[in-house]
């Protein structure tokens, strides 16, 4: 029999420690087997601490589905010039728990709760994000302004 991966609170409770153990203070757990694989399926753990810089993906077959676990996650939609075109609250027990953002529209979450986690299914391979896929107009992961470009995003939440 093939190797069956249960996803139950034991996997959520170990990529939620890894998330807190990690220095983006976020950890992803693939079910995908390589990047070159043509469906990439992963869980992402997330704390409130940890910044995603706001990107789209350009590639049409990108379309990027996420489905809260566990915790709560708000996503904020940007329009190319980086001006919020909307934002939405995604919660494990609430009444909007999934998403799917078209490739092409710039998005990012912040996580409201800690040890929060989504499914996260998207088209492979693998690529990392190009140039033109990153929101020039917004801090990246290694900037010094990227703690207070968070804290911003959180405050639409509450």
């Amino acid at each position: 029999m093939k190797n069956i991966q249960l996803i139950d609170h034991a996997l959520l409770d170990e990529v939620s420690r890894m998330a807190r153990e990690s220095p983006r203070r976020r950890k992803n757990y693939n079910f995908h087997s390589a990047d070159d694989d043509a469906s990439h399926r992963l869980l992402n753990a997330m704390e409130p601490d940890s910044y995603i810089q706001p990107h789209r993906h350009i590639d049409p077959a990108k379309d990027e589905t996420i489905i809260v676990l566990r915790g709560r996650f708000g996503v904020v939609f940007f329009d190319p010039s980086g001006a919020i075109s909307g934002t939405t609250v995604l919660d494990a027990n609430g009444p909007a728990m999934g998403l799917t953002v078209p490739h092409g529209v710039f998005h990012t979450l912040v996580a409201l709760a800690p040890a929060g986690v989504f499914f996260e299914s998207k088209a492979g391979p693998y690529r990392p994000l190009a140039a033109d896929e990153r929101a020039r107009w917004s801090p990246t992961e290694q900037d010094a302004a990227a703690h207070e470009y968070l804290r911003h995003l959180a405050e639409l939440f509450q």
